[in-house]
């Protein structure tokens, strides 16, 4: 065992002398700090969005490119046009996490989208500094008016320096393996001399504590499977539940949702109701953390609409009570003296909305919801923030996900407002899917099969990359028949009400309490008084049994 370590201390040095006598060329615009990393900054004129807010820019001389110091990755990004073989340079700036591919030390771009027959958008993510000043390959190069643009040149001092250290990492992992090798080794020998091996850490070992157990809990039959837990129908004390079941290395995932549920006020005929937390499984290998909640028979909104059609009436009381549960969630309050954090959902679709019996709807499915920045909360309320902008712009569900979160775009300034709208976007296509299964609002009284937001365009399995284009580039949105515009008491409600809640521009839509009110205006007056209490909130005038089963495209990871 010295005798490699001393290897490896040789290699270190040996590999550190190397850097020494062939440095790498700097670029001229400054010397990368040693904890964060610098990326070349460029935005062309007229592209939407900006990442500036990822990083703190720093004078680089009078124009373009500039250079941005990462806040929160260490990873570059670049951006690149190809139309009729020249390349264009579109951004180039920080990435808002280390996601895959940022390990690479040069900018390899790969085909994105085509934003038309003639041009395709190449990208890259790169995890050294000034990496993505240039592309390593793109065929053919071009465009040498772009700011900053040059093209890829053979430089051998370079490529000696390259070699040299692909060859010291060799070395070094070579070593390091050998390291491993022998302490595993040694473990394996300690525990076959009679030595307990050390316990291996484990952040969830205390989840088992803190729960208690509930024999009278009996599971009957899975309803729904995702990624973090299995949803089971059961029975606690005669009462039909739903019982979300985690496994164990699910173990944060279930404290983060149970710690939403828990929340003082957090009580609402549109928001799927907590019954308590346990622990157990359908049998005794099946050990896990449990919520149990309350059981909606008719299932998700998803599989009713798949199996309904529902008159003018029962659409507005289900896009209604989805309005309303959606406005408590985002709403920042004080009830008889508890307070009630602004949530943003994160992860709204059809799977995730419940049908009562009377058939309003639920919200379920706070596995992704977020405590949102507030302005009246007490001094003792220190709600876990999320770390830094990956967490802020994760969501679930990529059909419903906002233009904003499919280009990593929104607004990290004020997060909390950017997530409200971007849960306004992902009502509207709920608010779609449910109009599109009413009768009264198709000339024949025939609506066609129900279709998921996007399924007509993009068929039942979308690919982030063909959303981005339809959803971002093509601005497109799912097809208002012109029927739905001569219906209800105000002629061409339902598109105004569609088009301002998914607009392109996050500022433009509607909140929650607006939605609303506009829901509420459509309604005739004889049965205005049907639908949830509630509706009546004020809205500023410029306001920016076999259910149990369910159909294939209402699957979705939990």
């Amino acid at each position: 065992m010295k005798h490699v370590l001393s290897l490896f201390v040789a290699a270190i040095f040996a590999w550190a002398f190397t850097l020494i006598l062939n440095p790498p060329p700097s670029p001229p615009w400054a010397t990368a700090p040693p904890s964060r990393r610098t990326c070349v900054f460029f935005e062309a004129p007229g592209v939407r969005g900006s990442t500036k807010t990822l990083g703190k820019l720093l004078d680089a001389g009078p124009g373009p490119p500039r250079v941005i110091r990462c806040l929160y990755s260490r990873c570059c990004f670049g951006i690149w046009n190809l139309t009729q073989d020249l390349a264009q340079v579109e951004m180039q700036g920080c990435r808002d996490s280390d996601e895959p591919g940022c390990e690479s030390p040069r900018c390899d771009p790969s085909p994105r989208a085509q934003p038309s027959s003639s041009s395709t958008l190449f990208t890259c993510s790169c995890g050294t500094d000034f990496c993505n000043a240039n592309y390593s390959r793109l065929p053919p190069l071009g465009s040498p008016g772009t700011p900053g643009f040059q093209g890829p040149q053979a430089i051998s001092g370079e490529s000696i320096w390259m070699v040299l250290v692909l060859l010291g990492l060799f070395l070094l992992l070579l070593l390091l393996g050998n390291i491993i090798l022998a302490l595993l080794q040694g473990k394996a020998y300690r525990v076959r001399g009679g030595l307990e091996p050390e316990p291996e850490p484990d952040s969830g070992r205390d989840w088992s504590a803190e729960l208690p157990e509930l024999p009278e809990l009996c599971f009957s039959q899975v309803i729904r499977e995702g990624g973090h837990a299995v949803v089971w129908a059961g029975q606690l004390q005669g009462e039909l539940v739903a019982i979300k079941a985690f496994p164990l290395r699910a173990v944060a995932q279930f404290r983060a949702e149970r710690a939403l549920y828990e929340l003082p006020g957090l009580r609402h005929d549109h928001i799927v109701r907590f019954i308590t937390a346990s622990k157990g499984g359908p049998g005794p290998l099946h050990c896990g953390p449990l919520l149990v909640l309350e059981l909606h028979p008719k299932g998700s909104l998803c599989h009713y609409l798949t199996q309904n059609t529902s008159d003018w009436g029962s659409s507005l009381r289900m896009a209604l009570s989805l309005a309303q549960g959606l406005a408590f969630l985002h709403e920042e309050r004080w009830q008889d003296g508890q307070y009630k954090p602004g949530i943003a959902h994160r992860d709204l679709s059809s799977q995730n909305v419940l049908i009562r019996e009377d058939g309003s709807c639920a919200i379920g499915d706070l596995g992704l919801a977020l405590v949102l920045p507030g302005l009246t909360q007490p001094s003792t309320w220190a709600p876990a923030q999320p770390q830094g902008p990956a967490a802020i712009m994760e969501a679930g569900t990529q059909r419903y996900m906002a233009p904003e979160l499919l280009d990593k775009t929104l607004d990290l300034q004020d997060w909390g407002t950017a997530l409200r709208r971007a849960d306004i976007y992902s009502l509207a296509l709920l608010l779609w899917e449910i109009l599109s299964r009413c009768p009264d609002v198709w000339p024949d009284s025939r609506p066609p099969p129900f279709q998921l937001a996007y399924e007509a365009e993009l068929g039942s399995t979308p690919t982030t990359c063909e959303l981005w284009t339809l959803a971002v580039e093509e601005r497109r949105r799912p097809y208002i028949p012109p029927t739905w515009c001569c219906f209800a008491t105000d002629p061409g409600g339902l598109r105004e009400l569609l088009e301002d809640c998914w607009d392109a521009d996050p500022e433009a839509r509607l909140t929650a309490e607006c939605v609303l009110q506009r829901l509420t205006a459509l309604a005739p007056p004889q049965e205005a008084r049907t639908f949830p209490e509630g509706c009546s909130h004020s809205c500023p005038l410029l306001c920016p049994e076999d259910c149990l089963s369910t159909p294939p495209h209402c699957h979705s990871p939990l």
